[in-house]
C-alpha cells in the first residue's frame, strides 16, 4: 500500500481485525502495529505465539525482532501500564497532563480534553468534572472564567492522581455499585472490594426531571448495558443506595420507563442488595463538583436553611477546597465526608465561617 493515502491506516486496521479475528480478544489484541499477546503461563503464550507467527506468515506480514519483546510480566501498551493483576496509566501522559497550560481556545481545550478523556476509565466523576469545560466547545461559549479554571485544575489533579484498575476474573463474583443524583449518574464495577471499572454520565434536561427513584434505577440500567459483556458471564449483584429497588425482580412495573428498562435485565441472572450511602463513597458524590450541589429531588420538606447552606459552598474557599479534594479521593480528609452534597464534619453537618447563618440556625 503506498504511503500517504488518507485512508491507508483504516485499511491496514482493517486487514489487521480480518487476519487475527478466530483469536482477537481472546488471547490477542491489535491496534495498527501493534500487536499483544496475552496468556495465562509460558506454555501457553508459547502456543499462541506460534499461532500469532503462523498467521503473520501465512499473509506475508512480517515483524521486526528488535522491536519485540517476549514473556513480559509487566509491558507498556497503547499508553497503558498492563501487568498480570492491574493496568494502569503510564507516567510520562499523566506528567504531560499535570504540565499542560491553560487552554486559549477551542482547539487547544480539545486537546486537552482528548488527552485526559482517554483515561477517563481510571477517573471517577470524569464526566462532571469536565463538564465545565465541555460545555466551553459549543458554538461561540468559549469564555474561560472561575469556574472553567477551576474545573481545569481539578481535572489535572484527578488525572495525576488515578486509581489503578483491577484486571477482571470471571471465576470471582462481580458488583455494580451505583448511584445517582440530580444532575449525573455514576457507578463502579468491583470485583472482591477492588475496582475494575468507572463509569459516569451526565444527565440531560430531560432525564433531570426524573424522580430519585428513576434515577437511580437509570443508573442501574445505563451500568449494566456498559458492561453487559460482563454480566453475561453469570451471576452479579447489584448495590444501591435506594432501598426500593432491592426488589427489581418481584416489584410492580407502574411507569413506561420501568417497563422499558427491565427488559435489559432479561436473561441476567443478578441479586440485589441494599447499601447505605455513607458506605457507598465509590458511586456517591457524582455531582458534588464545582458550583453545582443540589438537593435529592425525591427529598420533600427538606429545610430551607440546607439550601442556604449549598448555596454558600459556593462562595466559601475552604467549602470549594474541601469539596474538590473529597470528590476525587472521599478517604483524603477522615474527619470529613460528602451526603447529599452537604460537607459533614464528624457526622454533623459543616456549615462554614458564615456568623449569619450560625445565628439563624440557632
Amino acid at each position: 500500500m503506498p504511503f500517504g493515502l488518507s485512508e491507508a491506516p483504516a485499511t491496514f486496521q482493517c486487514v489487521m481485525n480480518i487476519i487475527f479475528a478466530g483469536c482477537t480478544r481472546t488471547f490477542v489484541l491489535v491496534f495498527m502495529v501493534d500487536i499483544l499477546v496475552f496468556s495465562q503461563d509460558l506454555e501457553a503464550h508459547t502456543n499462541h505465539l506460534q499461532q500469532v507467527f503462523t498467521i503473520l506468515r501465512e499473509h506475508q506480514l512480517y515483524v521486526k525482532l528488535s522491536k519485540c519483546s517476549f514473556a513480559q510480566q509487566q509491558l507498556e501498551y497503547l499508553g497503558h501500564i498492563i501487568s498480570d493483576k492491574r493496568v494502569a496509566t503510564d507516567p510520562t501522559k499523566t506528567e504531560a497532563m499535570a504540565q499542560w497550560p491553560m487552554p486559549t481556545n477551542v482547539t487547544e481545550l480539545r486537546c486537552f480534553l482528548g488527552l485526559t478523556g482517554y483515561y477517563r476509565k481510571f477517573v471517577q466523576h470524569y464526566g462532571m468534572i469536565a463538564k465545565p469545560l465541555t460545555n466551553l466547545l459549543k458554538k461561540k461559549a468559549f469564555q474561560w472564567a472561575t469556574e472553567a479554571q477551576t474545573a481545569f485544575d481539578l481535572l489535572k489533579k484527578a488525572m495525576t492522581s488515578m486509581h489503578e484498575l483491577t484486571l477482571p476474573d470471571f471465576s470471582k463474583p462481580i458488583c455494580i455499585e451505583t448511584d445517582a443524583c440530580d444532575s449525573g449518574i455514576g457507578a463502579v464495577l468491583t470485583q472482591e472490594g477492588h475496582h475494575v471499572a468507572y463509569y459516569n454520565k451526565s444527565l440531560g434536561p430531560a432525564k433531570q426531571k426524573l424522580s430519585i427513584y428513576e434515577k437511580e434505577f437509570l443508573a442501574i440500567i445505563m451500568a449494566v448495558e456498559r458492561w453487559r459483556s460482563y454480566m453475561c458471564r453469570g451471576p452479579f449483584v447489584i448495590k444501591t443506595d435506594h432501598q426500593s429497588l432491592c426488589h427489581l425482580e418481584t416489584q410492580a412495573l407502574t411507569s413506561e420507563l420501568q417497563k422499558n428498562a427491565i427488559t435489559k435485565l432479561i436473561g441476567l441472572q443478578f441479586q440485589s442488595q441494599y447499601k447505605r450511602g455513607e458506605d457507598n463513597k465509590a458511586a456517591d458524590a457524582l455531582s458534588r463538583v464545582g458550583h453545582v450541589f443540589a438537593l435529592p429531588a425525591g427529598s420533600v420538606g427538606q429545610l430551607v436553611w440546607l439550601q442556604e447552606i449549598l448555596n454558600l459552598y459556593e462562595v466559601d474557599c475552604k467549602a470549594q477546597h474541601l469539596l474538590h479534594k473529597l470528590v476525587i479521593n472521599p478517604d483524603e480528609e477522615p474527619e470529613f465526608c460528602l451526603e447529599n452534597g452537604l460537607l459533614k464534619h464528624q457526622g454533623r453537618i459543616w456549615v462554614g465561617a458564615n456568623a449569619g447563618l450560625h445565628m439563624k440556625i440557632i
